[in-house]
C-alpha cells in the first residue's frame, strides 16, 4: 500500500486538499494528514466539517513571525516527519509558505513532491507576494504537476516542464458541490437560522441585496488597503438599501484597518471569519462579491455569483476570459465606479457565466492518475 502524505497550514488549502485526501482513503492508499497551524482556528473549522483528524499538528503559528520564520519552522517540522516515517509521496498545495517549505523538505529527502493547482502564474513575483515566487519555485521541486486548467498546463510547459502534467479542474469545485449538497440544500432554513441568531445583524440583511466582501492579501497592505475600505465605506454610503457584509480575516492590521474606517457605518455588516460551510451559504445567497481571494474566483461562478477582484492582477486568467470575474485593482475610485454599474445595470449583471475550474470531479482525475502510475 503506498503511504502518502499531506500537508497544509490555512484553510483555503485544507478545503482543496481534503476531497483529495478522501478520495485516496478511500481506495487504496495509505494518507497521513499534517497540519502546520499557520492558520490555527480557521484550520480547525474545516477539519471537523469534513471530519479529518491530523495524524501530524506542528503549531508553529507564533504572533508576529515573519515569512522566513514560517518558512523555516515548516521546513524543520516537516523534515523531522520525514525522518522518522517512510512515504511515497509528499502533497502540497497551491502557493503558500507552508506548501513551498514542505516541497523543499520532500526534495532534501528526494520523495516525489505531487502539486495540487499547479501552474498558476501572473510572472510578478511581487504580484501576489509571496505567493507567485512560491508557486514557481515549488514547481520546480516537483513531480506531478495537478494543473487546474490547460492555461496552468501551458504555463508549466513553457517553463520547460515536459512530463507529468495533468490537467484535473479545481479540487476547490469538489469542496464546493460537497458542501451545497450533502449539507446547504438540505438545511438551508436551519443554517440561516442559525446565522440569524448568532449574528442578528444579518436578520436584517438577508431580507435586502447584500455584497460579500472578503480581502487581507499581504501585497495591498498599507495605502491599497485603506483604498479598497474607503471604497467600501462610500459603496455603502451610497446605497442605503445594500448592505456590504465582511467577516473580517483575524489579521491584526487587517482588523485595525477595517474597524477603524468600517465599524461605524449602519449598512455595513462586520463579522468574525466564518466556518467554511456558513461562509458557502452567504457566498450562495450574496448578490456580489468584492474579493482578493483565489479560491472564490473560483467557486462563485458555480454560483452565478460576479466576482469583483481587488487585486492589480490575477493567476485566474480563465476567469477573467469566461467574464466571470473582473478586475477592478485597488484605486477607491475605480472599485466604486464598477460596483455601481453592477448594481444599476441588468444586463451587465446578467451576463451569461460558465465555470471555468471544472466540474467536481478533480480529485476522480487525480486517483486515476495515481492508480495508473502505482499499478
Amino acid at each position: 500500500m503506498k503511504k502518502m502524505l499531506f500537508v497544509f497550514g490555512t484553510r483555503p488549502e485544507a478545503i482543496k486538499m481534503i476531497p483529495v485526501v478522501n478520495k485516496l482513503r478511500n481506495n487504496r492508499y495509505c494518507v497521513k494528514v499534517c497540519t502546520t497551524g499557520q492558520h490555527k482556528e480557521m484550520l480547525q473549522q474545516v477539519l471537523d466539517m469534513f471530519s479529518i483528524k491530523p495524524d501530524f499538528e506542528l503549531e508553529l503559528m507564533k504572533q508576529n513571525q515573519s515569512l522566513s520564520d514560517i518558512t523555516s519552522s515548516v521546513l524543520q517540522g516537516v523534515d523531522k516527519i520525514l525522518l522518522a516515517e517512510k512515504f511515497d509521496m509528499v502533497f502540497v498545495h497551491g502557493d503558500t509558505s507552508t506548501a513551498f517549505a514542505t516541497s523543499l523538505a520532500a526534495f532534501y529527502h528526494k520523495l516525489p513532491v505531487a502539486h495540487i493547482e499547479a501552474g498558476l502564474r501572473t510572472y510578478n513575483l511581487y504580484n501576489p507576494w509571496p505567493e507567485e515566487a512560491n508557486r514557481q519555485l515549488i514547481s520546480k521541486l516537483t513531480k506531478y504537476h495537478f494543473a487546474p486548467t490547460t492555461e496552468a498546463a501551458k504555463n508549466l510547459h513553457r517553463e520547460g516542464v515536459e512530463n507529468n502534467v495533468i490537467i484535473t479542474g479545481n479540487t476547490v469545485i469538489d469542496a464546493l458541490y460537497f458542501v451545497l449538497n450533502e449539507i446547504i440544500y438540505p438545511n438551508e432554513k436551519e443554517l440561516k437560522e442559525k446565522l440569524v441568531n448568532t449574528y442578528p445583524k444579518l436578520n436584517n440583511v438577508f431580507q435586502s441585496r447584500y455584497i460579500l466582501v472578503t480581502g487581507h492579501r499581504r501585497e495591498t497592505f498599507g495605502l491599497d488597503f485603506i483604498e479598497i475600505c474607503q471604497a467600501l465605506k462610500q459603496i455603502a454610503l451610497s446605497n442605503h438599501n445594500i448592505y456590504v457584509v465582511y467577516p473580517v480575516h483575524l489579521n491584526p492590521y487587517v482588523q485595525n484597518v477595517v474597524r477603524e474606517i468600517l465599524g461605524d457605518v449602519n449598512n455595513i455588516c462586520l463579522l468574525p471569519p466564518l466556518p467554511y460551510l456558513e461562509f458557502v451559504f452567504l457566498m450562495k445567497n450574496s448578490y456580489l462579491i468584492i474579493t482578493d481571494s483565489g479560491g472564490i474566483q473560483e467557486e462563485a461562478p458555480s454560483l452565478g455569483i460576479p466576482v469583483l477582484v481587488t487585486r492589480k492582477t490575477t493567476e485566474r486568467i480563465e476567469a477573467l476570459q469566461a467574464g466571470t470575474i473582473r478586475l477592478v485593482g485597488v484605486n477607491k475610485d475605480d472599485i466604486c465606479d464598477i460596483v455601481q454599474q453592477y448594481l444599476t445595470d441588468n444586463q451587465l449583471y446578467c451576463a451569461k457565466q460558465t465555470n471555468p475550474y471544472g466540474d467536481g470531479k478533480a480529485s476522480d482525475r487525480i486517483l486515476e492518475y495515481l492508480n495508473d502510475i502505482f499499478e
